[in-house]
């Protein structure tokens, strides 16, 4: 989904340079799936991709590599990296703010004096799209939002956790990263995502490659059921992370973060711009 405000002829040279770009970002990927399905080496001075977006990808991982325990592949960035490459048909005269949602990885392009309003909806399994489209406003009624302004070090928002798309090895219902880039928040995102978890015998994991044979995370263990948790397993699990997060930000990789488990909430405390604490939380 791309949005943009601005002179209408300036919208229209920018959608059509995005959808000449997203005609080909895709094929390029696909030719070098085998090279980004590998974890970024021990030795990572040289990057052995080619394509632009691939390159972003590998580039956005290489530091959290650590983070990661040793295994990260340039897979954790590509959403964000894609949005990323997109957002830049938008960075011209004539466009006072647009924005690239691939997903809920979203890249941001902000004029001075622009602002973007992202709201978080913090667990998919509530969600209901038949009675978001019977509000009065026909949207859906977030848990929360956020601002992004045109001085803030942001440009990139994503999310992760077990219940999306993506393969999780955490616990995390929702896990929304806000950084400099749209690359770098979704890989962050993956990797904090993985480490809100907690040892418990209830939590059901499988092995990534029994649920999606291409996954790039092998045989390694992702969470695909998680019970109701004591309170105490949430803020362990919960605590994990934001040391992940927090050590990330002592980086400048990360700008703020927002994590969600089960109705329980933490945050980088540079996420001062939080309209509204989400719903769920007790």
């Amino acid at each position: 989904m791309i949005g943009a405000d601005g002179a209408a002829d300036a919208q229209a040279a920018a959608q059509a340079a995005a959808w000449a770009r997203f005609e080909s970002v895709l094929a390029e990927l696909v030719a070098e799936l085998p090279c980004l399905r590998q974890p970024v080496a021990d030795d990572a001075g040289a990057c052995p991709l080619q394509g632009p977006v691939a390159r972003r990808m590998w580039a956005a991982c290489v530091p959290l590599r650590a983070e990661a325990a040793g295994f990260i592949t340039p897979m954790a960035a590509v959403a964000g990296a894609v949005a990323q490459e997109l957002i830049a048909c938008y960075q011209r005269p004539g466009i006072s703010r647009a924005w690239v949602n691939n997903g809920g990885d979203i890249a941001l392009h902000l004029a001075p004096g622009a602002s973007a309003r992202v709201g978080l909806f913090a667990d998919l399994d509530r969600f209901d799209a038949a009675a978001a489209s019977r509000t009065a406003e026909g949207s859906l009624r977030t848990d929360a939002g956020f601002t992004v302004r045109a001085d803030d070090p942001v440009r990139g928002v994503a999310t992760s956790g077990w219940r999306g798309r993506s393969q999780s090895r955490g616990i995390a219902d929702a896990v929304t990263v806000l950084a400099a880039s749209a690359a770098m928040a979704d890989a962050a995102a993956t990797v904090i995502a993985n480490a809100v978890d907690v040892d418990d015998a209830r939590i059901q994991r499988q092995p990534a490659n029994a649920l999606r044979d291409d996954s790039d995370l092998g045989e390694r263990l992702v969470t695909v059921a998680v019970p109701p948790l004591p309170a105490a397993l949430v803020e362990q699990a919960l605590q994990r992370g934001l040391a992940c997060a927090r050590r990330l930000q002592a980086q400048g990789l990360v700008h703020a973060a927002l994590l969600v488990c089960q109705g329980s909430l933490a945050r980088l405390p540079a996420v001062s711009a939080l309209e509204s604490p989400p719903a769920l939380v007790q």
